[in-house]
């Protein structure tokens, strides 16, 4: 394991929840688990009035998300932890003099002994990166002559390519694009990061991964949920840009790549850029009407308990045309994947909470058992990202008896099955890499702006169109009902259960 550096962590926006709720009790478990350097503090940034001894209550010692934890351990080692937990408030503003703040910084820096080596986290709308990074500039925050400086910004990052282009733009102006850190927690978990282990380390996969060899991809992410709390925001947003354009891009990316030449961050960086450039763009309208489908969840009972349909859903237009069900069919025009299709499908009110992968590989040349079900016996290599973390391979064997019927069998693996490896949750693998300066994980300038230009078409289209139907479909079932009719050969959507080797194929819905 690498040694990670001191350091200070600056969070901005550390008053909201995401600093208790994630950030907070991913440091706890890496300062549990000895990642942490000896010299490391933390200083909570925020226009919300507080002291240091309140914040450490807020996000510590009261945290309704480390009660848990902290309620096991030892009263001196709790309060250790809580001592590296620092606040300033910084007035009314973001957009302000940053010279109280800097002296702060240096004050604690000189105190802690962090050897002026600075990460600034930016929990805060991404309106005020530009802002926040000038103000760090001006202030004399940012200089690397002395001590490592950083910059961690959450999504969403830009709500098109020309506003990515201006995020990218305006963070560029004060930092170097080695210093800026675009945060995507999906590429921290430890499944996705195997989709790479599990292509590139196996001879029995690498080989087969190709055009030759496989049918078709699919990927579902689906969530049981609605829109919660977030109508306002989702409103103003849909699938296709709250999940599609970001996370699940990122793993296309990683399906999509060639091998790198090493592992460093650079060169994967490098090949999942180009794998992104590679998807063909959908520009005329007949293609984007037969390759992509949006849909909408309506009211529904499921389990005896009636369900809003998203148009009733708190901060919602009730003529809303959002669409909570995005699902979308492309190609990638390299040789690898030339006229292999690629669907990837997101959604809310859905039956189960899962993403996973699912490789579709070709049916024998020579078929010579004529009486198999196609769809039932072709080879699947299926990825689960969550829950149930692992990998499951079905194959065809003999059912026993005479003749040669052909019945599936599973090969499964599951992480939980580790049992002597601690499995770091997303923004924990993600803060350690940050603190170590591994960008591996990160999405660099060119890679945002690759994903929205392949989205961009998609939205604009959706948007103007009006010949572009908003199909309904029942919350708590597998999307509108002609769905399956994106894929064709009759092979429709794996519906996946909670479990891993789960394949429900069913609605909940009474």
């Amino acid at each position: 394991m690498e040694k990670t550096i001191n350091q200070m962590l600056i969070i901005f926006g550390a008053s909201g929840d995401l600093t208790a709720r994630k950030l907070i009790p991913a440091l706890y478990n890496l300062y549990k688990n000895k990642h942490i350097p000896e010299n490391f503090v933390v200083l909570g940034a925020s226009r919300s009035a507080m002291t240091d001894a309140a914040f450490r209550k807020k996000v510590v010692q009261e945290s309704k998300y480390l009660q848990e934890k902290i309620g096991k351990e030892d009263k001196d080692f709790i309060k250790k932890f809580s001592d590296k937990m620092h606040y300033e408030d910084i007035g009314d503003d973001y957009d302000t003099d940053y010279t109280k703040l800097a002296k702060r910084i240096k004050e604690l820096n000189e105190n802690a002994g962090t050897d002026d080596n600075f990460i600034f986290y930016l929990s805060t709308p991404p309106s005020l990166y530009e802002t926040i990074a000038k103000n760090l500039s001006n202030a004399g925050l940012t200089d690397e002559k002395k001590g490592c400086k950083r910059i961690i910004v959450e999504k969403p990052f830009g709500y098109s390519l020309k506003t990515a282009e201006e995020l990218n733009n305006g963070l560029q102006k004060y930092f170097g694009e080695s210093q800026i850190y675009r945060i995507d927690h999906y590429l921290g978990k430890e499944t996705v990061q195997n989709l790479l282990v599990t292509r590139f380390s196996n001879s029995i996969f690498e080989p087969l991964w190709n055009r030759n060899y496989i049918h078709h991809v699919e990927i579902t992410n689906a969530e049981t949920v609605g829109v919660e709390k977030r109508g306002g925001y989702y409103d103003k947003s849909g699938a296709l840009r709250d999940m599609f354009q970001s996370h699940l891009l990122q793993i296309v990316s990683l399906i999509v790549m060639e091998p790198p030449i090493n592992s460093s961050a650079e060169e994967i960086r490098n090949e999942k850029v180009k794998a992104l450039k590679s998807l063909r763009i959908m520009k005329d309208k007949e293609t984007l009407f037969n390759n992509t489908m949006k849909g909408q969840y309506v009211s529904s009972t499921i389990d005896g308990k009636k369900v809003n349909g998203y148009r009733q859903e708190e901060g919602v237009d009730t003529k809303s045309k959002t669409e909570t069900y995005a699902a979308i069919k492309f190609f990638v025009d390299n040789w690898r994947w030339k006229d292999i299709p690629f669907y990837v499908r997101t959604a809310k009110r859905m039956p189960t909470k899962v993403t996973e992968v699912v490789i579709h590989f070709k049916s024998p040349h020579h078929a010579i058992f004529t009486n198999e079900d196609r769809y039932n016996t072709d080879n699947k290599l299926i990825i689960r990202i969550q829950p149930d973390e692992g990998i499951l391979i079905k194959f065809g064997v003999k059912v026993p008896g005479q003749g040669f019927d052909v019945e599936r069998a599973n090969l499964d693996f599951y992480y939980s099955e580790l049992v002597d490896t601690v499995v770091m949750d997303a923004y924990e693998r993600l803060l350690l890499d940050a603190m170590q300066g591994d960008a591996t994980l990160y999405a660099r300038a060119d890679e945002v702006e690759a994903a929205w230009a392949f989205v961009d078409p998609i939205l604009e289209y959706w948007a103007k169109d009006k010949s572009v139907n908003t199909y309904g479909y029942p919350a708590g079932t597998w999307g509108p009902k002609n769905s399956d009719d994106l894929i064709e050969d009759s092979f429709g959507w794996r519906n996946p259960g909670q479990h891993l080797t789960d394949e429900s194929g069913f609605s909940i819905i009474k």
